[in-house]
C-alpha cells in the first residue's frame, strides 16, 4: 500500500485509542500495534521516510488494515499484547512471546507478605492484577508500605516461632513501615485489616483514601510546609488517575463471548469479542441482512449461533446487551447492567458504531449496488449540474502518476451508469514524451485512447474528466482536436485539491454542492484513477521496469540508489548535496562516485 493509496482510506481511521492490524495480500497477519489516536498512528506509516529496512518491508507489504476500538491507551497495550501471543505476527519479532504482566501477590503464610511478582504458581496465595506496568505497581506498593504497613521481610512468623521469641523488630519497625509481628506487637486480625485497605485500592475504591490526603494537603498549605503539600497532591493526582482492574485483562472473568449489535433498517451490524482466560483473542464486526422484519432479538440469537461456530467457541457464557432465547441450556447468557462485563459490552457497541457509520460513508461515495433509478437519478443530477448536453451514462477519467518526480505512466477509469466498468479500465505507459512532463504526457495517452475508440469504431463517452486542472486539459484537447473529435464530447479538468471543475475557455470554476451526490460520484471517480493509476506504477516499479539515473553511476548500486530516493525524495536533490553530506548517507567512496558523476555531467 503506498502513501497515495493510504490517503484515500485514512479519513475512515478512527481517531480513538485502539489496535491496527496489518494484512498482506494473502491476507496473513504481518502486524499488530497500539495506538492512543489509530488515525494518527497508522498514518505515520505513510508519511514518514524510514530508515529501518523492517519498517520500510512491512510498509511495502501492506494490503489491508484493521482496528479495534478500546476505551484506553492501558487496554489498548493489553490487546495488543494478547493478540500477538495468539497470532505471533512475522514483524513483531522484537516483542517477547512469553511477556508476562506483573501481578502484587498476597502470600499464602501467615502474617502474608505483599510483593510484586511475573510468576503465577498454584499455591494458594492471592494474585492480584495484572497490571500494565512494573513502574506503577512499585509506585503503588511504595505507598502502599508507607500508609498501611505490612512486613517485607522473609521471617517464617509461625505462632511457634514468634512464641519462643526467635525474632526481634529490624528498622522498618522503628521507621514506622511495620507494626512488629514478629515480637507479637500485632495481631494476625490487625494485619488482616490492613490486606482489605490493599484491596480495597486495588479495586478503585479510593474515595476515603483521596479525601484523608486531601485534608493533609489542606492541613500542610495551611501550615505553610509547601514541599509536603506538593507531595501529597501528586498522590492524589496518581490515584486518581490509577486504573487498577482493567477491562481487556481481567482474571476473574474467564471465557466469555461479548456480542452487541446494532439495527440500521434491513441491515443489522454485530461486533464479537471473544474472551479466553480473561484475555481478549479475537475481535470482528460482521454485517447481517434481514428480509423479513424479523425481532432484533431474533437476528441477534441467528448471528451468535453462526458466530460461535466460525470461531469454534465453547465458551459457557455469553454477554449481550438485552435477553434473548438461546438454544443451548448450558450456555449462560448474561445482560449486565455494571462492573467488567458492561464495560466489556460498551466497548463492542463502541466497536459496531462506528463500523456502521463506516459503511455509511463508504456508500455514500459509491452507486455499487442501487437500483437503476437511483443511478440515474444521481446522473441526471450530474447532468444538470454541469449543464451537459446528454445523461452522462459513460464516463472516463485520466490521471497521470509519477514517482518523485520521475518514471511517468497514466491511468483511465471507465464509469458506466454511474458504476465501474473495470473491464474498460487501461493503463498507459508513457512513449512519446522525454522526462517528466504532465502536460505532454496527458497529450498522448488522451489522443491513444480516443484514436483506438475512433479506429474501432467504438462509441465515445459523454463526459472525459481530466484530474489535474487547466494546463492538462488544456493539453488533453489538443489531442481530442488533432483527431478531429471536438464536440464529439464534454472535456474538463478536475483541480486536485480544491474540486473545482473546468471546462474549457472559461475563466471561473464551477464548484458542486459540497454534499451533493454530483460531487460525491466525481470524487469516486477520481478516487478511483488515482488507486487504479498508483496500483500500476507501483507494480511497474516492483518489476524494476523504471530505472534510476543513480543506478547508472558506476559502483552505486540499486539498494544504494533507492536509500538515496527515500531519504532525499528525488535525483535533482542528490545532485545538489555536498560531499559531506553524500558521505554521511552513503559513506566517502560511493559519495565520491556519485559527486564525480554528477560533476562530469555538467562539465
Amino acid at each position: 500500500m503506498t502513501s497515495q493509496e493510504f490517503q484515500l482510506i485514512a479519513p475512515t481511521l478512527p481517531v480513538e485509542p485502539g489496535i491496527y492490524k496489518y494484512f498482506d495480500s494473502g491476507d496473513t497477519l504481518l502486524y499488530v500495534g497500539k495506538a492512543k489516536n489509530l488515525r494518527k498512528r497508522v498514518s505515520s506509516y505513510f508519511t514518514k521516510t524510514f530508515t529501518s529496512y523492517k519498517t520500510h518491508e512491512l510498509v511495502q507489504r501492506i494490503k489491508r488494515i484493521e482496528f479495534t476500538i478500546v476505551p484506553s491507551e492501558q487496554d489498548a497495550f493489553l490487546l495488543e499484547n494478547s493478540l500477538i501471543k495468539q497470532f505471533q505476527p512475522r514483524f513483531n519479532i522484537n516483542l517477547k512471546d512469553d511477556k508476562t504482566y506483573p501481578y502484587i501477590v498476597i502470600k499464602k503464610e501467615n502474617f502474608p507478605r505483599v510483593f510484586l511478582t511475573r510468576r503465577k504458581i498454584n499455591d494458594g496465595s492471592e494474585y492480584l492484577g495484572p497490571f500494565t506496568s512494573v513502574a506503577k505497581v512499585r509506585e503503588l506498593l511504595d505507598f502502599v508500605k508507607a500508609n498501611i504497613q505490612l512486613r517485607t521481610c522473609k521471617l517464617n512468623l509461625t505462632p511457634g516461632n514468634i512464641a519462643k521469641g526467635k525474632f526481634k523488630v529490624c528498622l522498618e519497625y522503628h521507621l514506622g513501615n511495620c507494626k512488629g509481628p514478629c515480637e507479637s506487637l500485632q495481631t494476625e486480625e490487625n494485619y488482616a485489616e490492613g490486606l482489605q485497605q490493599l484491596r480495597n485500592i486495588l479495586k478503585g475504591n479510593l474515595g476515603p483514601v483521596i479525601q484523608h490526603f486531601k485534608k493533609e494537603m489542606r492541613e500542610a498549605a495551611e501550615n505553610l510546609a509547601f514541599e509536603k503539600a506538593e507531595i501529597l497532591r501528586k498522590k492524589i493526582e496518581h490515584l486518581e488517575q490509577y486504573q487498577a482492574r482493567s477491562v481487556i485483562v481481567s482474571r476473574h472473568l474467564g471465557n466469555a463471548d461479548v456480542f452487541s449489535i446494532l439495527r440500521d433498517g434491513d441491515t443489522a451490524y454485530v461486533t464479537y469479542l471473544m474472551m479466553q482466560n480473561g484475555t481478549i483473542v479475537q475481535t470482528h464486526t460482521s454485517q447481517w441482512e434481514t428480509h423479513l422484519d424479523e425481532p432484533i432479538e431474533e437476528i441477534l440469537s441467528f448471528a451468535i449461533a453462526q458466530l460461535r461456530t466460525t470461531f469454534n467457541s465453547l465458551s459457557p457464557e455469553i454477554i449481550v446487551p438485552f435477553d434473548i432465547e438461546y438454544d443451548e441450556p448450558e450456555i449462560i447468557v448474561t445482560v449486565p447492567k455494571a462492573g467488567d462485563k458492561k464495560k466489556l459490552l460498551d466497548m463492542a457497541a463502541m466497536n459496531v458504531n462506528y463500523f456502521k457509520e463506516e459503511i455509511r460513508q463508504r456508500k455514500m461515495l459509491k452507486l455499487d449496488g442501487k437500483d437503476d433509478s437511483i443511478k440515474h437519478k444521481v446522473l441526471e443530477q450530474l447532468q444538470r449540474d454541469l449543464q451537459l448536453p446528454a445523461v452522462p451514462l459513460h464516463i472516463e477519467c485520466f490521471d497521470n502518476s509519477n514517482f518523485q518526480g520521475s518514471y511517468p505512466v497514466s491511468a483511465m477509469v471507465c464509469f458506466k451508469e454511474g458504476v465501474p466498468s473495470k473491464k474498460d479500465y487501461r493503463h498507459f505507459n508513457v512513449k512519446t514524451v522525454e522526462g517528466i512532463n504532465d502536460f505532454a504526457t496527458m497529450k498522448e495517452v488522451v489522443t491513444r485512447r480516443y484514436k483506438r475508440l475512433q479506429l474501432e469504431q467504438q462509441p465515445f463517452p459523454q463526459l472525459v474528466i481530466i484530474d489535474g486542472g487547466k494546463g492538462q486539459l488544456g493539453a488533453a484537447l489538443e489531442g481530442i482536436n488533432e483527431l478531429g473529435l471536438q464536440g464529439q464530447m464534454t472535456v474538463v479538468g478536475l483541480a486536485k485539491n480544491e474540486e473545482e471543475i473546468f471546462f474549457p475557455g472559461d475563466k471561473e470554476s464551477v464548484k458542486l454542492p459540497y454534499n451533493s451526490d454530483s460531487l460525491k460520484l466525481i470524487r469516486s471517480i477520481r478516487d478511483e484513477v488515482h488507486r487504479f493509476g498508483i496500483t500500476f506504477h507501483r507494480k511497474k516499479r516492483s518489476q524494476g521496469t523504471f530505472k534510476n539515473e543513480l543506478e547508472q553511476i558506476k559502483g552505486i548500486g540499486k539498494n544504494t540508489a533507492e536509500q538515496l530516493l527515500k531519504e532525499f525524495k528525488s535525483v535533482k536533490r542528490v545532485k545538489e548535496l555536498s560531499l559531506e553530506e553524500l558521505s554521511a548517507a552513503v559513506g566517502t567512496a560511493k559519495a565520491t562516485l556519485i559527486k564525480n558523476y554528477f560533476n562530469t555531467q555538467n562539465a
